[in-house]
């Protein structure tokens, strides 16, 4: 139909009532919208949300009333962007893709009742309404298709996404059993070893031929390799507590200087016995909430892992804030002087406390801190140091990881061969309820 000039009197006058009439349609498209028992979503939605764009949808309508027949590309583009952009806000409001075609579909049955209204109030000869009918079927058609398009493709994203999550955590949870795996392997030569050693012993002891002598070799062998055995049954049990889920948390306000100053007294004879120091310090006073066996047993395998490598010199522990001036979290150190560790076959308590460092290194990244990171890439596979880690030594380091993940603590580990081995463990202060009951989860 060519526009004359009547046409354009009566599209202009159309889209001039359009325009009057703008908040009456709405309202009118928010009743018949709430009036439809599948769309549900939209009913808690204030006005101004639930309008979002579509105010400007109708404006482009009554501008390409009064633009038609000319060229109106800007015009499709900026409707169609409209569109898109409220595709995204149905999305970020929860609603379901075929409640965003339905209330789409209650808008074109509206502006249609709108027009066939006007049309009715209208004289014979009214030529522009065919126009109109077409040019909001077409601009309706295009919105319902950009907004379902741009919902489609962010539940397609969302589906992207979670199938990454699902293969990383498939990945991670690959790579822990094969590292509990080799742990459990590990202990199990360790506690292999230790048998074979008793063994030797009791089958010297019971030799009729041994002398004295070579009897109280054998018993004093018999005596630290039992003890030790002990030692690394009680780990195993603990390790196996942690992965099972069933340690809890006792959480109590205690005095942690307190309790850190006894146990290097406690662990002071072994210190002397390997004729080395063992120094403690820090604030007198140090009270704090937390699980004072658990830190007990942090701290203690920490602590007699440092006395077992160190060969010359001795070990310190030290007790203070995390940070200076920390109000949420505090920390305690232990520093040797022993060989280190490395990145080979010598190093599972590295191992162990990969992830930990990890997290502590990103905690003090967040803070403004640039810390001196492990290399991995650096890694050898010879370790020349004089003293080695043995295989299934592990077992305590890899208790640490688990009782500080369950304090909510974090644990960074600096070494050097030719200095020794700094562990600092940072843990709040205080403990909120729900932190607690998320820790006590299995």
């Amino acid at each position: 139909m060519p526009r004359t000039h009547l046409i354009n009197e009566q599209l202009d006058a159309l889209a001039d009532t359009l325009e009057q009439r703008s908040e009456a349609i709405l309202q009118a498209w928010r009743a018949t919208a709430d009036g439809d028992s599948r769309l549900t979503t939209g009913i808690s939605l204030p006005q101004s949300q639930f309008n979002d764009h579509i105010p400007h949808v109708l404006q482009s309508f009554g501008r390409k009333l009064r633009a038609w027949p000319n060229d109106v590309s800007e015009m499709d583009k900026e409707a169609n962007k409209d569109a898109t952009t409220h595709g995204l806000q149905r999305w970020h409001q929860g609603y379901r893709l075929r409640e965003v075609t339905r209330e789409w579909g209650h808008l074109q049955l509206v502006v249609h009742d709108e027009l066939e209204q006007y049309a009715m109030g209208q004289p014979a000869g009214f030529d522009a309404m065919s126009i109109a009918r077409r040019t909001w079927i077409e601009l309706c058609a295009a919105g319902v298709s950009e907004s379902t398009s741009e919902y489609f493709r962010l539940e397609q994203l969302e589906a992207s996404g979670h199938v990454r999550d699902l293969a990383q955590t498939l990945k991670d949870e690959r790579a822990l059993e094969q590292e509990r795996s080799e742990l459990w392997r590990q202990a199990a030569h360790d506690l292999r070893g230790h048998i074979g050693t008793v063994v030797n012993a009791t089958t010297g002891l019971a030799s009729p031929e041994a002398a004295a002598p070579v009897r109280d070799r054998f018993l004093v062998l018999l005596q630290r390799s039992t003890g030790s055995l002990h030692s690394m049954l009680d780990d195993v049990m603990g390790l196996a507590r942690l992965q099972a889920g069933q340690e809890r948390l006792e959480i109590k306000e205690f005095d942690a200087a307190r309790l850190l100053s006894e146990l290097c007294d406690a662990l002071q004879a072994q210190a002397e016995e390997r004729g080395l120091y063992l120094k403690a310090g820090g604030l007198p006073t140090l009270v704090v909430q937390g699980d004072p066996v658990k830190l007990r047993r942090i701290a203690q395998n920490l602590l007699l892992n440092a006395l077992k490598y160190t060969v010359v010199g001795g070990v310190t522990v030290s007790w203070g804030d995390s940070r200076e001036n920390d109000p949420v979290r505090w920390a305690f150190f232990v520093r040797d002087t022993g060989p280190g560790f490395h990145n080979g076959p010598g190093a599972p308590l590295l191992a162990a406390l990969k992830e930990a460092t990890a997290a502590a290194h990103d905690m003090d990244r967040e803070a403004g801190v640039d810390p001196e990171s492990l290399d991995p890439d650096g890694a050898t596979d010879s370790d020349p140091r004089a003293v080695k880690q043995a295989r299934g030594e592990g077992i305590g380091l890899s208790i640490v990881k688990r009782l500080g993940d369950l304090l909510n603590a974090t644990i960074e580990l600096e070494s050097n061969p030719e200095i020794g081995t700094s562990f600092r463990v940072a843990l709040p202060r205080r403990y909120q309820p729900s932190a607690v009951s998320a820790a006590e989860q299995p």
